[in-house]
């Protein structure tokens, strides 16, 4: 078995046995990518099935030289994943990753903007010109229903239920939910879509798609990048701002008002609840303000 058949044949399993989104497996791929580009350079011709544990950790040792340490574990996580899959469809008796540890990290919280940090940031927007409506409309909705990016651009037109103040978001895995919308939110869109896009000439496999560039088309996971970090040095705030820092954002505003980490787990599309509960550990000027007004003791 080739490299270029081990790797196609794991991103199918990834795709059709564990529903994974063509991102998320082109993430879990791209190491491989790395690992077969270093034998090449080092002029080693090993199969996924005969590589030893030797040579992997040989390639570990030579990546954690030019990492950190988060994407050091990201690495051996993801190419564990790989062998563990060729070990389970009887290709290999064993994972050459299993004696090889994984760098402990501690647990890298988000980085996230206040409301006011918010209000700026919108404020900053030229809305004299017909992407600035738009533009405003995309913030908004990253920030109201929190979505990935991807998700955001996904968005069409027909997964809008504005009536019953809801929209229809497809996440990882093609896993469908619902999130609610605030009515300001709905307000920008509409605008956006009675004064500008229904002006554009659109190509025909977007029709259905929401938010459109300047050809009509589906604006792209990296123009949205573009977006928000152009936003943010117009602005003047000096963080690492992207457009997940918004569904970071969402998240924290919501628990520090009193919402159920439940129900932003649903919010947020999250499987698991764990993956939620970083937010939890987010605004501690939020936990010492929850001290002194409830705590019998804070007089």
């Amino acid at each position: 078995m080739k490299w270029q058949q081990a790797i196609k044949d794991y991103q199918d399993f990834l795709r059709i046995e564990r529903g994974l989104s063509k991102n998320t497996i082109s993430s879990y791929t791209l190491d491989l990518h790395k690992l077969t580009r270093w034998l090449e350079e080092h002029s080693l011709e090993p199969s996924p099935i005969a590589i030893s544990k030797d040579i992997v950790q040989q390639f570990i040792y030579a990546v954690a030289k030019e990492v950190t340490a988060r994407t050091q574990s990201r690495i051996t996580s993801g190419l564990r994943g790989f062998f563990n899959f060729l070990v389970f469809e009887d290709y290999r008796a064993d994972n050459p990753l299993d004696l090889i540890e994984t760098p402990k990290i501690g647990r890298k919280l988000p980085e996230t903007l206040s409301a006011r940090e918010i209000d700026t940031l919108i404020g900053a927007i030229d809305l004299s010109t017909p992407h600035g409506e738009r533009n405003r409309a995309i913030v908004e909705t990253l920030y109201s229903c929190g979505l990935r990016v991807s998700e955001l651009t996904a968005l069409k037109i027909s997964d809008l239920f504005f009536d019953e103040g809801f929209i229809k978001v497809t996440g990882k895995g093609d896993k469908e939910r619902f999130v609610p919308i605030a009515e300001s939110t709905i307000r920008h869109i509409e605008r956006y879509r009675r004064e500008i896009r229904v002006h554009q000439e659109i190509s025909e496999e977007d029709k259905d798609t929401l938010f459109l560039n300047r050809r009509g088309k589906q604006l792209t996971r990296a123009m949205i990048f573009t977006i928000v970090k152009d936003l943010a040095q117009k602005a003047g705030l000096h963080k690492n701002i992207s457009p997940h820092t918004f569904r970071h954002s969402f998240a924290t505003h919501l628990l520090e008002n009193g919402a159920d980490l439940r129900a932003i787990q649903q919010m947020l599309g999250h499987e698991s609840i764990t993956t939620t509960e970083v937010y939890t550990h987010l605004d501690t000027k939020h936990l010492t303000k929850v001290i002194h007004q409830f705590h019998p003791r804070r007089k």
